[in-house]
């Protein structure tokens, strides 16, 4: 399936699982996959570079991965923070049940994963970890950070990866100029063509 439907609530055609061979928190993992997701054959070069770049998640609390996939982010945060609960959103339900499965899989009964709307809009957030859907579009992508960015908890931090030529510069600018005051965004790290942004919220 062509990469700019990946973020259809439901992908045209059947749903054909097979076996993913992936190194997941330091340990191969076998998962399943599906077509009509994003990266169904491995993990990307965008969310190998976050888990490499980032540091580890709070032990507990809530942790947060945005446009999760097959899940490889929230089960490396569950994996990582076995007493925190882990949320994995995706409009796509294809991901949803993938995440939900591999979950089980792996034993991570930490792991809730939803459509966004029916995550409880009262719940902040510790940690967020994101490789967010940058094709989606330049006012939907601004409208999903906008709806996760500011539901940090005080003292939480959100890290997002992004491709240099993808717009990751303007990103950041557009992020420290719009989000609420009490939260500050900077450039964690470069690596592989790939920014890593880090946005924290004052405690």
């Amino acid at each position: 399936m062509a990469t700019e439907h990946y973020f259809s609530s439901t992908p045209s055609g059947p749903e054909v699982r097979k076996p993913l061979r992936v190194s997941l928190n330091g340990a191969e993992r076998t998962l399943q996959t599906a077509g009509g997701i994003f990266s169904p054959d491995g993990i990307d070069k965008g969310t190998m570079v976050l888990l490499e770049e980032v540091p580890a998640p709070p032990e507990t609390g809530n942790l947060l991965d945005i446009g999760c996939g097959w899940g490889p982010i929230a089960l490396t945060l569950a994996l990582k923070s076995p007493a925190a609960r882990v949320y994995a959103v995706d409009v796509n339900e294809r991901c949803i049940a993938l995440t939900r499965d591999n979950a089980a899989a792996l034993g991570c009964g930490n792991v809730t994963a939803s459509l966004p709307e029916e995550v409880d809009p009262e719940v902040r957030f510790d940690t967020i970890w994101s490789n967010p859907p940058i094709r989606i579009g330049k006012e939907e992508l601004h409208a999903l950070l906008l709806l996760w960015l500011p539901r940090l908890a005080p003292g939480g931090t959100a890290w997002l990866v992004v491709q240099k030529n993808l717009g990751a510069d303007s990103l950041q600018r557009w992020l420290a100029e719009t989000l609420p005051s009490g939260f500050t965004v900077s450039r964690h790290s470069t690596a592989k063509s790939f920014r890593t942004l880090k946005v924290e919220r004052s405690a």
